[in-house]
């Protein structure tokens, strides 16, 4: 587990890469391309109407020995595509080859000059990339097929280059416009970079059928899986039995009437993914320090009262049962950040940073009310609450990852003879249930009534399930230990 001290500035280390980068990344970098193919490259003049004196970052002898590579060898070509995408070239020509390559090749076919040569004529675009005579030059120049992969670094590597000259111009554009809010500007000035290094590749738009060939690569892959979880862990059986895990993309708010619980519920949660299954997360806590989580989570672990870590009265076994679980714990990828007053705009950018450095799987927030907006003045409590909402549910689909929210319920609960909360109760803003792909109300009777029958036992009220059916979890609560768990089986 990384107690880590608050993250600060996600930018603070980066840099150029060496010239192959240990990691691949990739960034979608494909906006005023057709423009500059209008204007050509070479003139030195960018996106936006900026004018470089410097020709911008490229290396022609890398490009040409990558397609000749891929036309020696189709083994060259599978390494490749891995690496490359056609607007990765500086050259339109050599984006135009490289494309017919991969037509050829996915058909089956031999790809080599000939073949190539006449799918380009078929397509009118022979002349366009210099004629056939060209294509035998990019195999006479090109020393082994052997080394393609390694031009092919060099090539995206100087994409990303001309994509970060890109994204400059556009800040800087920003920066003298000064049009919007200044936290708004820094934020987009963030993503304007994210976008550029992020490690996936994503598209503006796709045809619905390459869309539905990767849905039913997902629903075959879910089906060899044979049960097994295809999200992020909650540590509840029946809870992931309904849901089958938290999901990419997914905005879940556990809500519920203050000292009911959901913090311990939160870190149940964050239990589950990072210490029993080794995927990283983060909390966010504007409520707990990190001792106090670390004490919580430690309790929950190694099965010691929190009152007894508390009041310094730990018994020989506590310590041994300490002891044996704080190897397991330490090592987790679970990072948490207590820094208070944190804004959206503050969070957004510490994820960014921790998806591209840690590959986060799950992200916790305790608690959204007492986020700052971070932005210009609201008209109202409820319109920031509003705007974070959406906020949230906007970063859980740019970084793929499912984001727990944690929120108070207003009275209504305490109204009820039963006592029992209700999605409606969601308090400040109607838009945290609009947003919501999950809305988990945690309930517990004993909470009220000291002498309830139900004493020990809490309800995980799944109330709101976008992409699932609706139910209601009984589970135990071991408020010693801090931690919820399963039912005991009979």
């Amino acid at each position: 587990m990384s107690i880590s001290e608050p993250l600060d500035d996600p930018w603070a280390d980066s840099g150029p890469s060496d010239r192959l980068p240990p990691a691949r990344r990739r960034g979608n970098g494909g906006r005023g391309r057709d423009e500059q193919h209008e204007r050509g490259r070479d003139s030195g003049e960018w996106e936006g109407g900026s004018t470089f004196e410097r020709v911008p970052p490229q290396d022609l002898d890398a490009e040409q020995s990558v397609l000749g590579g891929m036309l020696l060898s189709k083994d060259a070509i599978a390494d490749v595509v891995e690496v490359l995408k056609g607007h990765d070239f500086y050259k339109p020509a050599h984006e135009t080859i490289y494309q017919a390559i991969l037509d050829v090749y996915a058909k089956g076919e031999p790809a080599d000059p000939i073949t190539i040569a006449a799918e380009l004529t078929k397509r009118g675009e022979i002349n366009k990339v210099g004629g056939a005579s060209y294509l035998h030059t990019l195999v006479q120049t090109v020393p082994t097929a052997a080394n393609a992969e390694y031009y092919a670094e060099i090539v995206h590597e100087r994409a990303v280059l001309r994509r970060l000259v890109e994204a400059g111009t556009r800040i800087t554009q920003m920066g003298y416009a000064g049009d919007d809010d200044v936290d708004e500007i820094v934020n987009r000035a963030q993503a304007e970079i994210y976008a550029v290094t992020e490690q996936r590749t994503s598209e503006d738009y796709l045809p619905l059928g390459d869309i539905m060939e990767g849905a039913l690569d997902e629903i075959e892959a879910i089906g060899s899986r044979s049960g097994e979880m295809t999200g992020v862990p909650t540590g509840f059986t029946d809870l992931d039995s309904l849901t089958n895990g938290l999901h990419p993309g997914q905005m879940i708010v556990i809500a519920a009437r203050p000292a009911m619980g959901k913090s311990t519920l939160a870190l149940d949660f964050a239990r589950a993914a990072s210490i029993k299954n080794n995927l990283p997360s983060v909390i966010f806590s504007l409520e707990m320090g990190r001792n106090e989580i670390a004490m919580r989570l430690l309790s929950a672990e190694a099965r010691v009262a929190l009152h007894h870590m508390r009041s310094g009265t730990m018994t020989d076994d506590d310590w041994t049962r300490l002891a044996r679980r704080m190897p397991e714990v330490s090592s987790a990828p679970l990072f948490i950040d207590d820094s208070p007053n944190l804004s959206m705009m503050e969070i957004r950018a510490k994820c960014r940073r921790l998806k591209q450095r840690n590959d986060i799987r799950l992200v916790i927030i305790d608690y959204l009310q007492l986020m700052q907006s971070g932005g210009k003045r609201s008209e109202s409590r409820q319109q920031e609450v509003s705007d974070m909402s959406r906020n949230l549910k906007l970063l859980a689909k740019e970084l793929e990852v499912p984001v727990i929210a944690l929120s108070q319920l207003n009275r209504g609960p305490e109204q009820r003879t039963d006592k029992k909360p209700m999605v409606s109760d969601l308090r400040e803003s109607g838009s945290i249930e609009q947003d919501a792909d999950m809305v988990i109300l945690l309930h517990r009777e004993d909470a009220y009534e000291k002498e309830s029958p139900r004493a020990g036992e809490a309800d995980i009220i799944v109330g709101k399930h976008r992409n699932g059916p609706t139910a209601t979890i009984t589970v135990a609560f071991q408020g010693h230990y801090s931690r919820f768990v399963d039912m005991a089986q009979t």
